[in-house]
């Protein structure tokens, strides 16, 4: 019969500093978003006076109600969402043909693919490059030019690359006696048991195009074309203070309460729905990135 062995003092402290650490990096990560929630329902003079730093003060949704009160955000969403899908889907897929061919061993010249995908991740073309192969290839004012630009990079190549080589090769090696083609065992095989890796790339593609707007800042001329990020942006800049001397103290100061109120809202708005997503992919991502990281 076992029996249990009863902790020490030194295993008891041990185990209480190590909870009061991890308890104290929880808080560390948790405060600040708590922060912008209740920062943005309350009264940005309270705020500003260093009232707000556990409740809310003063409670309005005055912020949440004029970034709503724009017909343009709904239009924001919309493209937003349908920005994110095409990158997901373009973006993994495109991984996963560049990465299984890499991971293979009898795929002649791998090394030297894999050092221009690395170099890749240290130099770029720059901006204005960019902007003139776009243009000539007439992708201009398009939702292409928003979604193929930031569709793959080179670190989730690597990191799905990592993950095909820790698959077992006598799998392939049985597939193939079996008389599967490469294909087949692809479909059949190797994305049944990627789950984790493919989620892992899914949620990096939504993650980046969620959150980028500089690409649609450069490339759309057309509104109705705009993601969420950039119609947030917009409606930010117009409620700055103009600058104008003609103005009155007490309407500049108005206007920079109300943007002091709608920036901590445009942060909400813009997180809520990778917050709403991320528990639902957070199992096979933790076990995605843990295993690309490892192995190989």
């Amino acid at each position: 019969m076992l029996t249990l062995k009863r902790k020490s003092g030194s295993d008891w402290l041990f185990d209480a500093t190590n909870y009061m650490l991890l308890i104290g990096f929880t808080l560390m990560i948790l405060y600040p978003l708590y922060f912008i929630v209740i920062a943005s329902i309350s009264d940005p003079n309270r705020v500003n006076a260093g009232d707000v730093w556990l409740f809310p003060q003063d409670i309005t949704f005055e912020g949440y109600q004029r970034i709503f009160k724009d017909g343009a955000i709904w239009l924001g969403y919309q493209n937003s969402v349908l920005y994110a899908a095409l990158a997901a889907f373009i973006g993994t897929s495109l991984a996963v043909m560049a990465a299984y061919p890499l991971s293979r061993k009898d795929f002649y010249g791998r090394n030297v693919f894999m050092i221009f995908f690395a170099i890749t991740l240290f130099f770029n073309g720059g901006l204005i490059p960019t902007y003139l192969l776009v243009r000539k290839l007439q992708l201009m004012d398009t939702i292409w030019a928003v979604v193929l630009l930031s569709a793959v990079d080179a670190f989730v190549i690597i990191i799905a690359r990592t993950f095909f080589q820790g698959l077992p090769e006598e799998l392939r090696e049985a597939a193939s006696i079996d008389g599967c083609t490469n294909m087949r065992y692809i479909w059949s095989f190797v994305l049944p048991l990627s789950k984790p890796i493919i989620a892992v790339l899914v949620l990096f593609a939504v993650v980046r195009q969620w959150n980028g707007f500089f690409d649609a800042l450069i490339y759309l001329d057309d509104s109705s074309k705009y993601p969420l990020q950039l119609i947030l942006r917009n409606i930010l800049i117009e409620n700055q203070p103009s600058g104008n001397l003609v103005d009155d103290i007490q309407t500049a100061l108005e206007k920079q309460r109300v943007v002091a109120l709608i920036k901590y809202g445009v942060i909400i708005v813009a997180a809520l729905p990778l917050l709403v997503l991320y528990p639902f992919l957070q199992r096979y991502f933790v076990q995605g990135v843990f295993i690309g990281s490892v192995k190989g």
